[in-house]
């Protein structure tokens, strides 16, 4: 996600770096890479022109040349312009409105194959997870082979409850059907997956006009594919235009290394974007926080998504009990195991680069080093080829030992002794590091603080 984007704008602004004053010919180079970064991008060209006149108006000022770092001064105006343009006016529009008597009803439109029952079951799981809402979700797209009983499959595996389908019955009969239910069951939120069309026409609009004069929604999502650019922020512009829409589900983000619909989107459309699609399974959907997603346009991080990510994914009683082993000393292959697993559930090594602080830039540059995600799974092939016996003690693992996990996991001999090397690098720095008592530990980072401490 915004990987080029990311790379260009950081060459752009590197340059300034070196300087110890800021003229305008300066601002004025940069801001001319910084252009042809976000248009290569995919960002819509009249955003763009607005995007870098504001950023130039500020960076050229007193307050700019007087600052002691000039280049940072600029580098944290461009990240307060990124800000506004994915934010607009109102940062708090970005959340989720069900501020209303229940049930509040979440009408779900788009396109045809954009994406909007995997998303209104993704939204459904995280707000009944996250918030401990009641949710009761419909399908009323009755024209899509098997449209239905996705909804109600998806329903089944995030535990959330579906309305009956009934055979032949038409969209506006199944929304009063899902209120009335939705009234009588007591269920907080009510979440509505309309039918899509290949494009936009005059009956799909009909139709959605008349669900939501029937539901009277809360708030009305828009659902766009984000691969396809500027395409995704002209149908926002017509749906926003003929049904009124109060936020932007973006799907796909993960695929788009350009990022330019969702830069756009909010500048051209008014309409926030509320949540990014990050994967295929129901648990990879996340907020949009613009001030977050701006840090990590500029390579900056994004700790507080991390933290957040571990938090869900990471089970804290196995993760005590991993570290009292390794503090004894007893860390094992199944420990490493654990850990890679781990990583793969928070998104991959990608995704947890981009998201601390100074490693953005790192994130292409995996797979050169031989660290791409394809090692991972590799690497677990191998120890989920090994006994019980081999992963406790993997000093049992002798040459007969090692065809054995090769054959069993497609894997080299040189790959499986790579990662028995590693292992027992890691093993060692552990039992270092549990023998040390907190004293020495704190003894040794105040020394280096110390060494790292300017005089």
């Amino acid at each position: 996600m915004f990987d080029n984007l990311r790379d260009n704008l950081g060459k752009s602004l590197q340059k300034l770096k070196g300087k110890g004053f800021l003229n305008e010919a300066d601002v004025t180079s940069a801001m001319r890479e910084v252009r042809v970064a976000l248009l290569e991008a995919d960002v819509a060209l009249p955003v763009v022109k607005d995007f870098v006149n504001k950023v130039k108006e500020k960076a050229v000022g007193e307050e700019v040349i007087k600052s002691v770092s000039p280049a940072q001064m600029v580098i944290k105006i461009v990240q307060d312009a990124l800000e506004d343009m994915l934010a607009g006016d109102d940062a708090a529009a970005s959340e989720l409105n069900l501020r209303t008597a229940p049930p509040a009803v979440v009408m779900m439109v788009g396109l045809q194959g954009s994406g909007k029952t995997t998303s209104c079951a993704k939204i459904s799981n995280r707000v009944s997870t996250k918030q401990n809402k009641k949710i009761l979700m419909a399908s009323l797209d009755v024209y899509r082979p098997a449209a239905q009983e996705q909804l109600e499959m998806l329903g089944k595996q995030c535990q959330i409850n579906t309305v009956p389908i009934i055979e032949g019955e038409k969209p506006a009969a199944i929304t009063k059907r899902a209120l009335k239910m939705a009234k009588l069951e007591g269920y907080d939120v009510l979440m509505l997956d309309t039918a899509g069309r290949l494009h936009i026409d005059d009956a799909l609009m009909a139709e959605l006009q008349d669900v939501k004069k029937i539901a009277n929604p809360i708030e009305t999502l828009l659902v766009v594919d984000a691969l396809t650019g500027q395409d995704a922020v002209n149908v926002a512009q017509q749906f926003q235009e003929k049904i009124g829409v109060t936020g932007v589900a973006l799907t796909r983000i993960d695929g788009d290394s350009r990022g330019g619909a969702a830069l756009s989107m909010r500048a051209v459309t008014g309409c926030p974007i509320k949540f990014l699609g990050v994967g295929e399974k129901i648990s990879e959907l996340e907020t949009f926080h613009p001030d977050r997603i701006a840090s990590r346009i500029l390579g900056m991080g994004d700790v507080v998504s991390l933290v957040e990510k571990a938090a869900e994914t990471i089970d804290k009683s196995d993760a005590d009990k991993m570290a009292k082993r390794m503090r004894k000393g007893s860390f094992n292959l199944n420990d490493l195991s654990a850990q890679l697993g781990n990583i793969n559930k928070m998104g991959g090594m990608g995704s947890l680069m981009g998201m601390i602080p100074g490693l953005g830039n790192m994130q292409g540059k995996l797979e050169d080093a031989g660290m791409d995600e394809s090692v991972i799974k590799r690497q677990q092939a191998m120890i989920s080829s090994m006994t019980k016996k081999e992963r406790a003690k993997p000093e049992l693992i002798n040459a007969s030992r090692k065809k054995r996990i090769v054959a069993g996991s497609g894997v080299t001999i040189q790959e499986l002794n790579q990662l028995l090397k590693q292992f027992k690098q890691m093993q060692t720095m552990m039992k270092k590091f549990g023998k040390m008592d907190k004293k020495k530990l704190m003894r040794q980072m105040g020394g280096m603080n110390l060494k790292n401490r300017p005089h």
